[in-house]
């Protein structure tokens, strides 16, 4: 069973530019599409990035296209969100998540995909 630890979050300047990483641990990373979701208050978990077990294909949410990117290490067994042009509705609790999979191009959008989730990383966005 891979356990995810997601960190980077914090209080960010609107138009920053934070990065996001998720360690993984107890798993082979390399067999895993990733992915990551974010939560306001209030609000349904919704999807962000993925990125398949290849590393060479990806998918984005059209609310973060252009702005965000996901990217894989394998050999440092971590996934990563690169987020700029930070805006105000981009706040929120981001969470990485894990899909064993032996598919090595597909990445997967749906929370119920996703088997592992990380606890989360807080995004705050200051003024």
């Amino acid at each position: 069973q891979v356990q995810l630890v997601e960190s980077g979050g914090g209080l960010v300047q609107a138009g920053g530019s934070p990065r996001l990483s998720c360690a993984a641990s107890g798993g082979t990373f390399s067999l895993y599409a990733m992915g990551w979701f974010r939560q306001a208050p209030g609000k349904e978990r919704e999807f962000v990035a993925a990125i398949s077990r290849s590393g060479g294909s990806t998918s984005y949410a059209d609310s973060v296209k252009g702005r965000f990117a996901v990217s894989r290490d394998d050999a440092k067994n971590t996934l990563y969100l690169q987020m700029s042009s930070l805006k105000p509705e981009d706040p929120a609790v981001y969470y990485c998540a894990a899909k064993l999979t032996t598919r090595d191009a597909v990445w997967y959008v749906g929370r119920g995909d996703y088997a592992h989730w990380g606890q989360g990383t807080q995004v705050t966005v200051s003024s």
